[in-house]
């Protein structure tokens, strides 16, 4: 008996809608990056991407728990001498919520060109309203 593992054309995407409204980031974004990478599924191969496309609304809603929004650091370099950049939590909060988000899922998918095509299914908004009606997503509870 040999071994089924998907082939590209034959795997079935759905879209998924997670309200992102008071969860804590890291519960959010291990979930989502599972979904990404679609280890929820029967036909789970490590090394096919067979995921679903994830929707994730509410933003800049998010939480973290203790100190973390201001003892959280974020690091950017810009590659210049002296170019080290370091903002908290609530800083980026305030600039561009989407990016805690993808930086989260970013960090739990693997780390070549797999998680690169993987990580192109995750859709953030910073509120409730998303161009993604056409697609049909399920509201998936967290």
């Amino acid at each position: 008996m040999k071994t089924y593992l998907p082939k590209k054309g034959e795997i079935e995407r759905k879209w998924y809608v997670i309200d992102a409204a008071d969860k804590p980031l890291g519960r959010l974004a291990s979930k989502v990056a599972s979904i990404l990478r679609g280890k929820h599924k029967a036909c789970f191969t490590p090394e096919v991407d067979t995921g679903d496309f994830v929707i994730i609304v509410n933003a800049s809603k998010v939480k973290v728990t203790g100190k973390k929004s201001t003892q959280k650091l974020y690091y950017h370099h810009t590659l210049y001498p002296r170019g080290l950049r370091v903002k908290n939590f609530a800083q980026i909060m305030k600039e561009d919520p989407i990016k805690i988000i993808e930086h989260a899922v970013k960090g739990m998918l693997p780390h070549n060109s797999l998680g690169e095509a993987q990580f192109k299914k995750l859709k953030v908004y910073p509120e409730s309203e998303h161009p993604h009606a056409a697609q049909k997503p399920e509201s998936l509870n967290i």
